[in-house]
């Protein structure tokens, strides 16, 4: 096993209301915001959930993946989808360093350029 995620999920709501009783005014605006995204009526829960999953995967954020596989499943999310959501992720982790890498060559070959005399 690499993780157990039910106490790295019960371990991080520890953490988060410790920063919850520090914070309770960022806390509180995060948690509307949380609830305003959650709302509307455009998406279902389940598809809201994937999306989260796979930034949470892009972004390297290990509790956010805890708790977003948590909501999916709990949005009844199939493990077909959530390997088909992981595939995106994973291409979207790659494709967009590939874009940076292109930013950061120009750069390289910009910044080390002789000025012209």
């Amino acid at each position: 096993m690499i993780e157990n995620w039910k106490d790295l999920i019960d371990n991080m709501n520890g953490g988060v209301k410790t920063l919850r009783q520090a914070t309770p005014d960022v806390m509180k605006s995060f948690s509307d915001m949380a609830r305003a995204a959650h709302a509307g009526g455009a998406l279902e829960s389940k598809p809201k959930e994937l999306i989260a999953l796979a930034i949470s995967v892009a972004i390297r954020c290990q509790p956010c993946i805890a708790y977003h596989m948590e909501g999916a499943v709990k949005a009844g999310a199939s493990r077909e989808e959530i390997s088909e959501t992981l595939a995106m992720a994973v291409y979207m982790g790659a494709g967009p360093s590939v874009m940076y890498a292109a930013h950061a060559i120009e750069a390289f070959d910009q910044l080390s350029a002789k000025p012209a005399a």
